[in-house]
């Protein structure tokens, strides 16, 4: 692997793409006529990055909801996520989702990773129940890493009114949650969107975020093609070819459902 493509990635004005963000939201919220945010809190380093976004201005109009599964999300996930809202200071409610998906599964044939993304889309139904209630705009945490891979759940984290931090790559959230003074086990804990026990992103993946950054950095940043990224990244073909695949097949995610034309009737 090619350090000096992580240093590309990595080595940014973090303190300048703060402002932006927190501009961003603001004036999301006063272009949408809106009364401030709703996001979904985890404990992970995407979510912790935008509550500590959000704490500044924003902090009175913002909504985190904690919505574990007490069946298979790891203890020290709510405990980290309370953790955040203790030191950001933004309201919260906390939300055990485990009954719901439970009462679904009584009526459904069972199936591990439909239920696990059922989990995502529950967890979503309940934020914009909320934003529903408050006038509020849902923030999607999905970085760039995780978007151009289509590593979320359609219609789950996947959906959002707006993704502030959707441009950043993981080792670049990393960086930015190091600027904001995250808690440094936040920062290097396993990502995991925990949809099924001992759930973990890079475990699932078989690929390391280093590798899978280097390789969708120099593929749509660079536009270098497969082989070229091959030579600069140092990292093996088949593993960029999986990312790219990754990409390809995943690109319905990133559109909108597609119509029948009136000229195609």
């Amino acid at each position: 692997m090619n350090q000096e493509i992580i240093d590309e990635i990595t080595n940014q004005d973090y303190a300048a793409i703060t402002n932006k963000i927190e501009k961003f939201v603001s004036e999301q919220i006063e272009k949408n006529h809106s009364n401030g945010v709703i996001l979904g809190l985890s404990g992970g380093i995407d979510s912790a990055v935008l509550a500590y976004i959000c704490r500044g201005k924003l902090k009175e109009k913002t909504l985190a909801l904690i919505m574990p599964d007490t069946s298979i999300t790891p203890k020290i996930e709510t405990e980290d996520a309370l953790k955040i809202i203790s030191l950001t200071g933004i309201e919260y409610k906390l939300i055990d989702i485990h009954p719901i998906v439970n009462e679904y599964s009584m009526y459904l044939e069972p199936n591990e990773k439909s239920k696990g993304n059922l989990r995502a889309r529950v967890r979503t139904n309940i934020l914009y129940y909320y934003a529903n209630i408050k006038n509020y705009l849902v923030l999607g945490s999905s970085d760039k890493s995780e978007y151009l891979i289509g590593y979320f759940t359609k219609y789950g984290d996947g959906a959002s009114d707006i993704t502030p931090i959707s441009s950043l790559y993981k080792l670049q959230v990393r960086e930015i949650a190091r600027h904001l003074g995250i808690s440094e086990n936040i920062i290097s804990k396993k990502s995991s969107p925990h949809l099924w026990k001992e759930h973990e992103a890079e475990k699932e993946l078989g690929i390391q975020y280093e590798e899978i950054d280097s390789i969708l950095y120099c593929l749509f940043d660079k536009k270098l093609t497969v082989d070229e990224t091959e030579k600069v990244t140092q990292i093996d073909i088949s593993v960029i070819e999986k990312i790219n695949q990754l990409n390809k097949d995943s690109e319905h995610k990133r559109m909108l459902p597609a119509k029948l034309e009136t000229e195609q009737i």
